[in-house]
């Protein structure tokens, strides 16, 4: 077996780790479809024998699950399941990480959806085996997204530079957050169209523009014909070009390759939408999507008409089906028995730079500012310290649910003075022990921490 490898996050994969991804998939595919290679057994490929793969959900699930538990299948191995949170021992009240220690006993594998964002991070934290993310909150959804590339490069697109339309629930959609990471580094456009009062977390557009070269393109500098695109994401080749954008720059072609349609998440937010975008044959009859592959991660609940599904654009029940060998490669490269070479022991994947990392305890100082990340849930929260990045100067960034936070103070235990200074001085990074971070001055103060006299060198 591979040395100890999870995958939480998107960014948890190189590009190469990812094209490797569909190359083992794309071989896969091929198996399943041929029905005269000798090492199949029926219409399965037996080379994960004696491997178990657990899925471990705590929100509901169709395509996710069943495609992770078919992989491991036809992959040869077995799956055991927890689908339903009422009847396991999270009812009694058992944590999320005393069951990934159980469970990592029991199988080879663990794939957990949860509704907390950074649970699967949490969870990584404490088990024994690989860690896969089925979604977890309004965080990510990790394999989706490799799903959803999959099905571009199957529908004959070139990632670079591909123009790729995102309408619905930006905001609430896990899926989202995942593929327009993807999207970026790969080079593609993205081009925002958001329900109203749905637009992307601004965490991630943060991330978009300061960490994966992307840059926003105002309404006004692209095409009159395109209003209802709210914001556009162009990708620059290199990161010095950001700062050299020229005023005639951020007007793409014309046409739309792909068009991706969310639904409105309505497990994460209160009510209904006033109104919400549908896409439909009157919306595409616009000849830029002539050629435009229309993805939808399912379910749909109004937003994506059904007289679409025999139109020859419709790619969503395709994209759905590439679960399986994208799965399938997932799990044979973790577990070590593909014929590629498996995924490395992290780290890996993709990080800018390898970011200072600041850990408290849980019951001190910071806590992330997301309410629904997973160090706020009751019974998981004391398993969980409040870890943060210092992704920039003045900037944090949860170790679990990746929000940011643009806005706090530092302390230092050993003087018990506070700074309301807008940077972190390298050396209290590298002393990481005498920090500690508070929300603001009256946290700090309830602390029993007092302002510092003088600058830096005080605290």
């Amino acid at each position: 077996m591979q040395e100890l490898r999870h995958v939480t996050s998107i960014n948890d994969l190189t590009i190469d780790e990812i094209e490797t991804i569909f190359s083992v998939a794309s071989e896969y595919l091929r198996e399943l479809r041929d029905p005269n290679l000798p090492h199949r057994v029926g219409r399965s490929i037996n080379t994960g024998s004696g491997a178990i793969l657990a899925t471990l959900f705590y929100e509901p699930s169709t395509r996710t699950r069943l495609s992770f538990e078919s992989a491991m299948i036809r992959l040869g191995g077995k799956s055991i399941s927890s689908a339903d949170p009422a009847t396991s021992s999270a009812a009694k009240g058992e944590s999320l990480a005393d069951t990934v220690r159980v469970a990592s006993n029991y199988a080879d594998m663990l794939v957990i959806r949860h509704p907390r964002d950074g649970a699967a991070k949490l969870a990584a934290c404490y088990a024994s085996v690989p860690v896969v993310n089925a979604g977890d909150g309004a965080h990510e959804h990790p394999t989706q997204t490799l799903c959803d590339l999959f099905t571009l490069l199957q529908e004959g697109k070139n990632l670079k530079h591909l123009n790729v339309a995102i309408s619905g629930d930006l905001k609430g959609s896990r899926t989202i957050h995942s593929f327009v990471y993807a999207l970026a580094r790969f080079g593609a456009n993205i081009m925002l169209m958001p329900a109203k009062g749905m637009e992307l977390p601004e965490h991630v557009h943060w991330r978009l523009k300061n960490e994966l070269n992307c840059f926003a393109v105002p309404r006004a500098r692209y095409e009159k014909d395109n209003a209802s695109v709210d914001v556009l994401y162009m990708t620059a080749d290199k990161p010095h070009q950001l700062s050299l954008i020229s005023d005639n720059a951020g007007k793409p072609r014309k046409n739309i390759d792909a068009m991706y349609v969310t639904r409105f998440q309505k497990e994460r937010w209160a009510g209904k939408p006033e109104e919400y975008p549908t896409i439909d044959q009157r919306f595409l009859k616009d000849k830029k999507f002539s050629r435009t592959s229309i993805m939808h991660p399912l379910p749909r609940v109004g937003e994506l008409d059904i007289a679409l599904d025999t139109d020859r654009r419709a790619a969503y029940f395709r994209q759905a089906a590439f679960g399986v060998p994208i799965r399938m490669a997932v799990i044979s490269l973790l577990l070590g028995f593909a014929r590629e070479p498996g995924l490395k022991k992290y780290p890996g994947g993709f990080r800018p730079e390898r970011h200072d990392i600041f850990d408290q305890s849980e019951a001190e100082g910071l806590t992330c500012i997301n309410p629904n990340c997973i160090v706020h849930d009751a019974m998981e929260g004391r398993y969980a310290r409040n870890r943060f990045e210092l992704t920039a100067p003045h900037r944090l960034r949860c170790f679990y649910c990746e929000s940011d936070i643009a806005e706090f103070i530092v302390g230092n235990r050993k003087t018990r003075h506070f700074s309301t200074d807008v940077s972190i001085p390298r050396d209290y990074v590298r002393n990481g022990r005498d920090i500690v971070l508070f929300a603001d001055a009256d946290a700090a103060l309830a602390a029993g921490y007092s302002p510092v006299k003088r600058r830096r060198r005080a605290l």
